[in-house]
């Protein structure tokens, strides 16, 4: 009882001394866990302004990787920093951010019960959170944010405990499909999961215990009542050049499309590192802020408007080729000269508003000495557009210069029928595409035709939205060239409306194109 009085009154102290001080970044401090026998450290970042105040505020709790700490979203995801000026810019409201020590328990409680690590976070960590910060105590103001490990914890928690959590942000999640599962090492599995699940020293099919079955997000979506989840909001951030991540990640996307359940998927440039983490920080930190106001999310945050130069009926106008006429952009100092330019062959049903606004794009881009000046020339969605009389002919009468590696390739949504002979026939330096729809059985049947070796002369560019009918067949593409380990970069981002601004995917995709040119 003595001990319990004199440590009422240290905290009692230490909240005045900080509210004298204005103090609201604390690092390492330590909570007792009766379950757990031991001190749990802890990290927490409150709101400017927190001291003063008698207000409430949500709560996100920030779980780390494997190997980390509870001071790593504090140093390296530099939460404090990132959430301010979110907070500032009006994109998020005030929250608190709770960054505990999760050992290496991939936030679950083993199966052998002998750390009972989600025990201690449920029924130890959030009541202890609650009664010492002003936090809301409700699951409305509830939500987790987590990378790699942190990114497994981030989904589990509110899949097991959806009373207590209302969103969740998890990148880079550290997830293995059961062919994964089943085929990892023998000795980093055991080490990492065997302890945990169940099995140690098992193989193949032994490995896929009931616990893990019970306690891992790809089982948990494929096997249980998904009635639970029905208001839980989910946002998953993973990098194109992550390893195993990228295919587990991609299948657990497309389980939860499959199963009806509600989220956000995005895949950006990037791998298993906190300059990834922390540019997916302020759209996790928004989409989390928009469901504690219960509001529909607002979206990603656009990027600001480029600086466009004026695009003239003599830079984009049609011309003849062989029988039909295409509209064809002309880079600005096309008309100074007689030196040739590299093209870029653009194939689907594109409307004339897209077609102008991808040149104006690319000409204020261009006029600006942001990129390398090319040809473009539109054509229909069709691999009847790549005959080589049309490539003869830009070079003949339009100055496109010869050779492989000044052609490059952008397929946009029908346009993607010609994907399949495009990597037949590897006549292209580089092939984009934007939401591409195509047939993956082709693919499929040429599989063993499509090795590294057989497409290394050619750069490739996928990228699909998050909701698109075509989502499945880019992330199957994606997957086949990350088993065959041919080089590519695959983007998914936010379904857009009907008049979305292109401008950040298009600017990627002429200087991933013009990079290959000049590399």
């Amino acid at each position: 009882m003595k001990k319990i009085i004199l440590l009422l009154a240290f905290i009692a102290f230490s909240i005045a001394y900080c509210e004298a001080q204005d103090l609201r970044i604390f690092e390492s401090l330590s909570m007792y866990s009766k379950i757990l026998k031991q001190e749990v450290k802890y990290s927490v970042v409150l709101p400017e302004g927190y001291q003063k105040s008698n207000k409430r505020y949500p709560v996100v709790y920030l779980l780390h990787g494997l190997g980390d700490n509870e001071s790593s979203w504090l140093e390296y995801g530099e939460i404090s920093q990132v959430a301010g000026k979110a907070v500032k810019d009006k994109e998020i409201v005030p929250m608190i951010y709770v960054m505990p020590q999760g050992y290496r328990s991939y936030y679950v409680n083993d199966y052998a019960g002998t750390f009972l690590y989600q025990d201690m976070f449920v029924k130890e960590l959030i009541p202890f959170i609650d009664s010492v910060y002003k936090t809301i105590a409700d699951k409305k103001s509830r939500a987790t944010v987590g990378y790699s490990m942190g990114g497994f914890g981030a989904l589990v928690l509110p899949l097991k405990h959806p009373e207590l959590f209302s969103a969740c942000v998890p990148m880079s999640i550290s997830i293995r499909t059961d062919d994964q599962y089943m085929e990892e090492d023998s000795n980093g599995w055991d080490d990492q999961w065997g302890r945990l699940f169940g099995a140690p020293g098992a193989k193949g099919k032994d490995r896929i215990t009931t616990y893990y079955q019970q306690n891992s997000p790809l089982p948990m979506v494929e096997l249980q009542d998904k009635q639970p989840w029905k208001d839980l909001a989910i946002y998953i951030d993973n990098g194109d050049d992550e390893e195993t991540l990228a295919y587990s990640n991609e299948v657990l996307h497309q389980l939860l499309t499959q199963k009806n359940i509600p989220h956000e998927y995005r895949v950006r440039n990037g791998g298993h590192e906190f300059s990834y983490w922390r540019q997916s920080l302020t759209n996790g930190l928004r989409f989390i802020s928009d469901k504690f106001q219960q509001k529909p999310y607002r979206g990603d945050v656009k990027p600001k408007a480029a600086t466009t130069a004026l695009l003239t009926n003599e830079l984009l106008k049609k011309v003849t080729i062989g029988t039909r006429e295409y509209d064809i952009y002309f880079p600005p100092e096309y008309s100074a000269g007689n030196r040739r330019y590299p093209v870029m062959y653009v194939l689907g049903d594109i409307p004339g508003t897209r077609r102008k606004e991808m040149a104006t794009l690319a000409h204020a881009q261009m006029a600006g000495n942001q990129l390398a000046p090319f040809l473009m020339v539109f054509l229909p969605p069709n691999q009847d557009s790549l005959q080589e009389k049309i490539v003869k002919e830009m070079e003949e009468k339009y100055r496109a210069r010869p050779g492989f590696r000044f052609r490059s390739l952008l397929l946009y949504g029908n346009g993607g029928q010609a994907l399949p002979y495009a990597l037949k026939t590897e006549q292209f330096t580089s092939c984009a595409t934007i939401d591409a729809s195509f047939d993956m059985g082709i693919f499929q049947k040429q599989a063993s035709d499509i090795t590294r070796k057989s497409l290394e002369r050619t750069w490739y560019f996928f990228s699909t939205t998050d909701k698109s009918a075509n989502s499945h067949v880019n992330g199957d593409l994606h997957m086949l060239f990350k088993r065959k380990e041919i080089y590519h970069e695959y983007r998914v981002g936010e379904t857009p409306g009907t008049t979305a601004d292109m401008t950040p995917l298009l600017t990627e995709i002429f200087q991933f194109t013009v990079k290959k040119i000049h590399r």
